[in-house]
């Protein structure tokens, strides 16, 4: 199983200071049901002791995206116009190559997150 984060959320779970950890955690949880399906790919996980809520893309269990970070104070959830761009982009990602993976990890689109109690997730 591999798990990445964009670059825009990457710094957004910075400046929440949210460590990869968490975020390995709750995709394990996703995994169990323990996430609200939103269809088309898309997810939504509480994170941060439920102060925020992120966006998770995957059409398979081996391929997890974090796409978006919200604080539950700031909004209560995405609109369906968000929806719908974040099942085009479940379906894109799901269609990605290896190689096309490598890239986007090599030119900082995506970060593979690694859980520090871990090696690899």
């Amino acid at each position: 199983m591999r798990i990445f984060k964009t670059s825009w959320f990457n710094k957004a779970v910075k400046k929440a200071r949210i460590k990869d950890s968490e975020l390995c955690k709750a995709i394990e949880q996703a995994i169990k049901g323990q996430a609200i399906d939103l269809g088309g790919g898309v997810f939504k996980k509480r994170l941060n002791e439920n102060r925020h809520r992120s966006i998770i893309l995957s059409k398979t269990d081996l391929f997890w995206v974090y796409e978006f970070l919200f604080a539950k104070e700031d909004q209560d959830n995405i609109d369906d116009a968000e929806l719908a761009k974040f099942r085009q982009l479940a379906t894109v990602y799901a269609k990605l190559s290896e190689e096309q993976i490598k890239k986007l990890v090599q030119n900082k689109s995506l970060v593979e997150i690694s859980d520090e109690n871990k090696t690899q997730v």
